[in-house]
């Protein structure tokens, strides 16, 4: 078993023999007061810029400006399939068929668009099911969409009635269901949970889910870009997911979401429709397409026209996962987190809540504190090391594949252990 140090030229050395170490010379990498790099592991709640996104923007705001509407339709890169480009990019992502991944709007915003087809409350099987510890707009929207239908949320929106819910089992899962199957029209559930930085197993729950004929969501905002998603082989019914943390989409960038190939020619299945959602080739024909027809695929569930500008930064950073390669990416964020929970678990007054297999787990590692998360939380700013707190007593510290180094979690160490002390 390797013995670790911890000092920065252990670390300088573990950065010096990565292969992918240069990749965070391709990002813009926040700087502390003094004009040295930040110990960013924030990228589970913002991703950093990479350094071509500028170039990418001026680029599509030139054509604003020197083509106006004609953009939709002239160029090597016009506006009107631009999202179809986008998706294709994430279907590998997911892994997903590219006619089942589309692009728009946000992920709240999708979850509503998708819930209103796919949670068909009946009066035996009213109930929306969530992990212990769901992103909390993933419950707001549960709740509304349970209200929306005449539900209580307060007797139809439950959750996994786990032992641990910071480590929610196959077992806690099985025995909810016996319990509550029958009952469950929706399970909505986080492929990795945002606050534990558990990765469910999927696989292994959708089966139990398939028993009771329970229709299928999936939250996979801290997931997609982290961990390996198979979403057609799972056969979940749909997924949405946001592209500002691992995706680097940027600030509030447009959300991807999924349906499964077995719902795109299901002509009774119920939707917010818009003209987005139409054939393309007569989306335009304003008086002869007076009646919608969906596309069969994913796109079929679109609204509205997607914003290019949102668009731009997220295609940038999706051809940088396409070059480098999933695999290499998840290899690597394995190595630094294993190098991240090894420091951890030298210090005393704090404890790792993630799981410790890789495989259940993404690049996050939450840590459990005693005291007050945000107060460390901030103290480790003013030292140049930035993770991001969630109340009450846990910090999470994310080590992106994509920029962060060995040196960055070297010196996140050294100063938890200054602090804690």
């Amino acid at each position: 078993m390797t013995s670790f140090t911890f000092g920065n030229e252990e670390a300088l050395g573990l950065d010096e023999a990565d292969p992918l170490s240069a990749l965070r010379d391709r990002f813009t990498i926040p700087l502390n007061s003094d004009g040295s790099e930040e110990a960013y592991f924030a990228g589970n709640s913002l991703g950093l810029m990479p350094k071509d996104t500028p170039a990418a923007m001026l680029g599509a705001l030139s054509d604003w400006g020197n083509k106006g509407v004609r953009g939709h339709f002239e160029g090597d890169e016009s506006w009107y399939r631009y999202d179809e480009v986008v998706s294709a990019l994430q279907a590998d992502l997911v892994g997903a068929q590219q006619s089942e991944v589309g692009i728009m709007g946000s992920l709240t915003t999708n979850l509503h668009l998708l819930m209103a087809s796919f949670y068909r409350p009946s009066k035996g099987r009213r109930k929306i099911l969530l992990e212990p510890h769901a992103f909390p707009s993933d419950r707001y929207a549960a709740a509304a969409q349970v209200a929306w239908h005449g539900g209580d949320p307060e007797i139809d929106l439950i959750e996994i009635e786990a032992k641990n819910p910071d480590n929610v089992t196959l077992q806690d899962v099985v025995s909810t269901l016996e319990k509550y199957g029958e009952e469950v029209a929706l399970a909505l559930i986080g492929g990795l949970n945002y606050y534990t930085g558990q990765y469910h197993d999927l696989s292994s729950w959708l089966q139990q889910f398939r028993k009771y004929e329970i229709t299928v969501g999936l939250d996979l905002a801290h997931a997609v870009g982290n961990v390996p998603i198979d979403l057609h082989k799972l056969e979940a019914d749909f997924a949405a997911w946001c592209t500002y943390k691992y995706l680097n989409g940027g600030p509030g960038s447009i959300s991807g979401y999924f349906v499964h190939e077995k719902h795109h020619r299901d002509v009774d299945l119920v939707r917010l429709a818009g003209w987005w959602g139409n054939n393309p080739d007569t989306r335009f024909d304003m008086h002869g397409q007076e009646r919608f027809v969906p596309r069969q695929s994913a796109d079929g569930w679109k609204v509205s026209n997607p914003a290019l500008f949102s668009m731009v930064p997220l295609k940038t950073s999706l051809e940088m996962f396409r070059e480098v390669g999933f695999d290499a990416l998840r290899e690597r964020s394995i190595r630094l987190t294993q190098y991240l929970e090894k420091g951890i678990q030298t210090i005393d007054g704090i404890k790792s809540i993630t799981p410790e297999n890789p495989e259940r787990r993404g690049c996050q590692i939450s840590v459990r504190v005693n005291g007050d998360a945000a107060a460390l939380e901030k103290k480790l700013i003013l030292d140049g090391v930035v993770p991001d707190a969630r109340d009450p007593d846990v910090v999470r510290f994310a080590p992106v594949p994509m920029y962060s180094s060995f040196f960055d979690i070297a010196r996140a160490i050294q100063k938890i252990k200054e602090l804690v002390s």
